[in-house]
């Protein structure tokens, strides 16, 4: 592990700095970093839906098995960077180290199983994650690429986080950045000029995945205020995994039961055809883009929380998760307002030709818009719970959106409603997220000003 001087001034910056300068210097590249993950994921939907309505469902329904892949770099990759964050304010940096090596190396050889298995088992996989006899072929052409690249993705993940936890966020958007924009570019190209349909997004996916990968590694392993991935460090145990799968549980749990709720959306929303599909894919991907300046906002606020919770400066921890909330929220609700009204004509962006595609997108759109700003609530409330080490209760809020709420929704509204009842169910869990998110934080701050008070007082 690379130390001086440069990882000495990180720390006086973390404990420091006012937390209304500090998390935005920090939040702005995660926040260009996901909006730039936001756009590209956009614009395989856009390019794939010129194909046909077919082709459009068949991206909503492999964006489970991309869920599953991003679960799982997202668990280990939030865990490592929990942990990391909170030795750097301890300063432990060998422990630092050993977490990075650990998760780095774990999803290496979890994504080389994945992208086996996935290729082997082509056919069956497609049809279990929710497609049609009509969605499938395409949905195999666009799956081989993905579950090839799928190493190279989950490590990516990985090495965000743990760039990110250590406050060098600006080295993570750059790779992240790179392969965003790489991705937009090779997308027309591979789809239309070598003409070769969703097969072609998919290879765009999954060299810009592979190229940001490799700037990613560079930036870990060349940048001297940075924490190196290197095989020596590599010292698996039951200690190390515990701890970073307590850490990056609630991570996993989001992502893996987002995986499960959208599978559970291609079966019900498949029973009105591949419009119905495509539309909620559609929607789901442009509330993602929405939801993604504030997701990046957070990011910026865990290490500040990691490394101040660690440095047992709770009153720093609470004034900057305020903050954190007064933008969230209102960033949000001025967001929903502005896409309110031309909801038809988003979605008419991806399929102009497709009426049906149109009409089930826009009302779907606009359900969630009206509920967008509790989601600012509900992801600072998941942010600080996991940041400082709440696992459980950062879980339970993590899964509840689209797992406690969201699957019971699409199996029992569609049955009274019809296909209003598959519009109205995010809007419906996102309601009861919200009223559990709030019960869960405020026996946490509560907590933490117990311990804010007792350090001042010994």
């Amino acid at each position: 592990m690379k130390q001086g001087r440069t990882q000495e001034e990180k720390y006086r910056q973390m404990m420091e700095v006012p937390v209304s300068r500090l998390i935005p210097g920090l939040a702005v590249p995660t926040i260009i970093s996901m909006l730039i993950t936001s756009i590209y994921n956009m614009a395989d939907t856009f390019f794939v839906s010129q194909l046909g309505t077919s082709a459009s469902g068949a991206v909503g329904v492999i964006f489970s098995a991309m869920a599953i892949i991003q679960a799982l770099g997202f668990g280990f990759g939030q865990g490592a960077g929990i942990n990391i964050s909170q030795s750097l304010g301890n300063k432990d940096t060998e422990r630092a180290g050993e977490m990075a090596a650990a998760s780095f190396f774990a999803v290496m050889i979890l994504g080389i199983l994945i992208g086996a298995a996935g290729n082997l088992f082509l056919r069956p996989l497609v049809m279990m994650l929710g497609a049609t006899p009509t969605i499938a072929p395409y949905a195999e052409a666009y799956a081989r690429y993905i579950l090839i690249a799928s190493p190279f993705m989950m490590c990516a993940f990985v090495m965000n986080n743990i760039l990110r936890a250590q406050g060098n966020a600006v080295y993570a958007m750059v790779g992240i950045t790179t392969g965003g924009i790489l991705n937009m570019i090779l997308d027309p190209v591979f789809i239309f000029g070598f003409d070769m349909g969703t097969s072609g997004a998919a290879l765009a996916t999954g060299l810009s995945q592979f190229i940001s990968f490799c700037i990613l590694l560079c930036q870990c392993n060349l940048r001297k205020d940075c924490i190196s991935i290197r095989l020596s460090d590599f010292k698996p145990s039951f200690r190390i995994y515990g701890k970073i799968l307590h850490a990056g549980l609630p991570s996993f749990c989001r992502q893996a039961i987002a995986s499960v709720a959208t599978i559970t959306l291609n079966f019900a929303a498949g029973v009105y055809g591949d419009a119905a599909i495509a539309a909620m894919s559609i929607v789901n991907r442009f509330m993602m883009f929405i939801n993604s300046a504030v997701i990046g906002f957070g990011q910026g606020f865990q290490p500040v929380c990691g490394f101040n919770f660690g440095a047992k400066r709770y009153d720093r921890v609470l004034e900057a998760y305020w903050f954190c909330v007064k933008v969230a929220v209102a960033v949000l609700a001025i967001l929903a307002v502005i896409c309110f009204i031309p909801a038809e004509s988003i979605i008419a962006l991806f399929r102009r030709d497709d009426a049906e595609v149109i009409s089930i997108g826009m009302k779907a759109l606009r359900c969630q818009l009206i509920l967008a700003p509790a989601m600012g609530w509900i992801t600072m409330v998941n942010m600080l719970s996991q940041s400082i080490g709440y696992g459980f209760r950062s879980a339970m809020v993590a899964v509840a959106r689209q797992g406690i709420f969201l699957i019971p929704a699409l199996l029992i509204l569609p049955r009274i409603f019809g296909l209003t009842g598959i519009l109205i169910s995010q809007p419906a869990a996102d309601i009861l997220t919200m009223i559990l998110s709030t019960a869960v934080v405020m026996q946490i701050l509560k907590e933490l000003k117990v311990m804010n008070e007792e350090r001042e007082t010994a």
